[in-house]
């Protein structure tokens, strides 16, 4: 005679599991109609109110401290191939927090501004030329 422990482990998990018998798989997907839905979030789409003014960082005077993307993380991110800090989603944080994050700002490269502005001075960085902070200086 062998002993066969795979055996003995289901006879033994079998006495520890509770009895299904009770158990509708169905009422999970039952929903209740009577339920008030709530929308929340910072998205205006979410219920959240539309911010009066946005949050600018200005890449000419970023030294890539990672400051600010590492307080306001989903507004804040450093672009990969030139190493200075982006906003990249204006309500991803609480104003508070975004306020923090510029309050961090060692150069103070980053501006609360109009929404008008910011489509003005996202043009203007489009088309300057940034050399990659971990390159040496021109000499």
């Amino acid at each position: 005679m062998t002993f066969d422990p795979s055996a003995a482990f289901e006879t033994k998990s079998r006495e520890y599991q509770q009895p299904t018998d009770n158990h509708d798989p169905r009422a999970a997907f039952q929903a209740t109609n009577n339920e008030e839905f709530k929308l929340n979030g910072r998205d205006p789409v979410l219920g959240g109110k539309l911010r009066e003014r946005a949050v600018w960082v200005d890449e000419r005077k970023c030294i890539g401290c990672t400051y600010c993307s590492s307080v306001a993380t989903n507004t804040f991110a450093m672009e990969p191939e030139q190493g200075r800090a982006r906003a990249f989603r204006q309500d991803g944080d609480s104003e508070e927090l975004i306020q923090e994050a510029v309050d961090t700002c060692p150069v103070d490269c980053i501006e609360w501004v109009s929404f008008e502005d910011l489509i003005k001075l996202e043009e203007v960085i489009k088309n300057h030329n940034f050399r990659n902070l971990g390159l040496p200086p021109v000499t």
